[in-house]
C-alpha cells in the first residue's frame, strides 16, 4: 500500500564509544519516498544506516520497520577483507547461508543496470574505484530490497556513471535514503532531507527541493548566530553597567547584584556555536623548497582497454614545471588511479620525475594512511618541526579535535579520513602533488576552502576529479583524456 510508514525512529538514543550520536531522535519514512541523509563529516550518518539495518542497536527508544520489509545497503567502499574475492563470490555474499541457483543471470541483469562489464572470475581488487562503486550498487540491487540505502554512491563515478545512476533512481519505485555531498545529483531525484544535527543529536525532517532545504537550514543557523551576537552585545553592555554601579557603593551595589543575576540568566540563553557553522580553516600546502625547473615529464602512459593494460605514447609529451597543473580525465576503468599510483611510487613507464622530488599523494581509498595509527601519530610523523601546541592547532584547523587525535584512523568516517589526509599533506611540503578524487566523502562546506588551497599551491600538480564545480575553482594548464588514447 502506497504512502504507509515503513520505517520509524521513536526517540532513538545511541552512543558510539563515549560519543553520543543520537539523543531521542524521531523521524518516519513513507513507502516510495526518496530522501537525503545530511550532516557534518563524522556526525553519524553511516551509523544511522547501521541502526536501520540492525547491525547496531539503540540504547534507548525503538526502530520500527514494516513487517516483512527488506533492505539493502550500498556502502561507501568495499571492505578491505573482501577485495580478494571474485565478482561471483561478492554477489553470493549478498545471500548469506542461501544458495541462489539463478545467480549468474541475476548478476548480469544488475550489472547491465549499473552499466558495468565485469567477468565473474575477476577479483574485486583489480577494479577501479568507480567500477567498485558500481559493484557495490549492483550488490544492493540484486537483493531487490524494499528500502535501498546508498552511502556516497557517486564517489569515484565518472559523469556517465552518475547520469546512469540518476536515471535509474528517477525511474525506480523503491524507497531510498541516500548520503551524498553531490548537490546536483541529490536534487535530481530526492524529495527532501533528513538532517542529522550534530549539535542537538536530533534528526530534523524536511520535504522539498534539496537546494531550498539547504538554504532553509543555513538561514536558521544564521538566525541563531545573529541571536547569539545580539545577546552577547546586550550582556556586555549590562556587565559594563553593573561594574559601574558596583563602584558607586551603597544601594547601587544591590542594583549591580541584581543585574549580575540577570546577566547569569541571559548567558544561559546564549546558543552554543553550531558545529554545522564550522568549516575547516583556510590552509596552505607549502611547496618543497629546493624544487625548480622541470619536475615531471610524461612521454607515455598505461591505460586499460578491454580489461587489459596497454602502453600508449603521447603525441605531445607533457612537461610540468613549478606551478603547472595537469588534469587526467577518462571513463571509470580506463586506469586513472593505476596511473596515479604508478606515478606516486616511481613505477610509471614513460614518465621521468626529477630526482629528489618529494611527492604528496592523496589516494581515493586513503591507503596512504596507516589505519592502525592514531591521527596524532600520523600528523606528528609528517610535522618536521614544532611542538604539541602547534600540532593540536594545526589539527583543529581541520576540525580534528582532541578525541579525534587519540582515535585510530581506521575508526574515523571516510570524510574525517579525507580531512586527515589534507592535514598531513599540508605538513609534508611536496614538490609534486598527486590527487585522486580529493572531493570524495568531503562535506560540501569544505570544498571551496580545499579548492582555494590547491589553486594557491606553487608546486606541480596532477589531479583526477569528477566534480566539475570543484575543478573550475583550480587553474588547470593541461588536460589529458586517457579515453582518447
Amino acid at each position: 500500500m502506497a504512502n504507509e510508514v515503513i520505517l520509524r525512529f521513536n526517540e532513538v538514543t545511541f552512543e558510539y564509544g563515549k560519543k553520543k550520536i543520537l539523543d531521542e531522535a524521531v523521524f518516519s519514512l513513507r513507502r516510495g519516498m526518496k530522501m537525503t541523509l545530511m550532516g557534518q563529516n563524522g556526525a553519524g550518518k553511516t551509523t544511522i544506516f547501521r541502526l536501520i539495518t540492525g547491525e547496531l542497536h539503540p540504547e534507548e527508544g525503538g526502530i520500527v520497520l514494516e513487517n516483512g520489509m527488506t533492505m539493502a545497503i550500498a556502502k561507501q567502499v568495499i571492505p578491505r577483507d573482501l577485495l580478494d574475492r571474485t565478482v561471483l563470490a561478492f554477489f553470493e555474499s549478498a545471500f548469506p547461508g542461501k544458495k541462489v541457483y539463478d545467480i549468474e543471470p541475476r548478476i548480469k541483469k544488475v550489472l547491465d543496470i549499473v552499466n558495468l562489464s565485469a567477468p565473474l572470475d575477476r577479483t574485486l581488487r583489480t577494479f577501479s574505484g568507480g567500477q567498485q562503486a558500481r559493484l557495490l550498487l549492483a550488490q544492493a540491487l540484486i537483493q531487490d530490497p524494499d528500502l535501498l540505502l546508498l552511502d556516497e554512491p557517486t564517489n569515484n563515478l565518472d559523469k556517465a556513471g552518475i547520469e546512469h545512476l540518476t536515471k535509474f533512481l528517477q525511474e525506480s519505485k523503491k524507497t531510498v535514503i541516500v548520503i551524498s555531498h553531490d548537490a546536483d545529483f541529490l536534487n535530481a531525484f530526492t524529495q527532501g532531507v533528513l538532517y542529522l544535527d550534530v549539535f542537538t543529536k536530533k534528526i530534523e525532517q524536511y520535504v522539498g527541493n534539496y537546494f531550498d532545504v539547504v538554504r532553509e537550514i543555513s538561514a536558521r543557523l544564521e538566525r541563531e548566530r545573529m541571536k547569539k551576537v545580539r545577546l552577547e552585545k546586550d550582556i556586555q553592555h549590562r556587565k559594563d553597567q553593573a561594574n559601574f554601579f558596583a563602584q558607586k557603593g551603597g544601594h547601587m551595589r544591590d542594583v549591580a547584584r541584581k543585574m549580575w543575576e540577570r546577566i547569569d540568566e541571559l548567558e544561559e540563553d546564549i546558543p552554543e556555536e553550531r558545529h554545522e557553522d564550522r568549516t575547516i580553516r583556510n590552509f596552505a600546502i607549502p611547496m618543497q623548497g629546493e624544487v625548480s625547473g622541470k619536475i615531471i615529464e610524461i612521454d607515455a602512459v598505461s591505460v586499460v582497454k578491454n580489461h587489459k593494460p596497454a602502453q600508449k605514447k603521447l603525441a605531445h609529451p607533457i612537461t610540468l614545471k613549478k606551478g603547472e597543473r595537469l588534469r587526467l580525465e577518462g571513463p571509470n576503468g580506463i586506469g586513472k588511479t593505476t596511473l596515479l599510483e604508478a606515478l606516486a611510487t616511481g613505477k610509471a613507464k614513460g614518465v621521468t620525475i626529477e630526482p629528489g622530488t618529494k611527492i604528496g599523494y592523496y589516494r581515493q581509498d586513503f591507503s596512504t594512511l596507516d589505519f592502525d595509527d592514531t591521527v596524532w601519530h600520523a600528523l606528528a610523523d609528517a610535522m618536521k618541526e614544532g611542538n604539541e601546541e602547534k600540532l593540536r592547532s594545526h589539527a583543529a584547523g581541520f576540525l580534528l579535535d582532541a578525541e579525534t587525535l587519540r582515535s585510530k584512523i581506521g575508526s574515523l568516517s571516510e570524510g574525517q579520513k579525507g580531512l586527515v589526509a589534507f592535514a598531513k599533506l599540508s605538513l609534508e611540503a611536496p614538490g609534486l602533488l598527486i590527487l585522486d578524487e580529493p572531493t570524495n566523502h568531503i562535506n560540501f562546506r569544505h570544498l571551496p576552502i580545499i579548492a582555494a588551497a590547491l589553486d594557491r599551491y606553487e608546486g606541480a600538480m596532477i589531479l583526477v576529479s569528477h566534480m566539475e564545480e570543484f575543478v573550475k575553482q583550480i587553474r588547470i594548464d593541461y588536460t589529458l583524456d586517457l579515453g582518447s588514447l
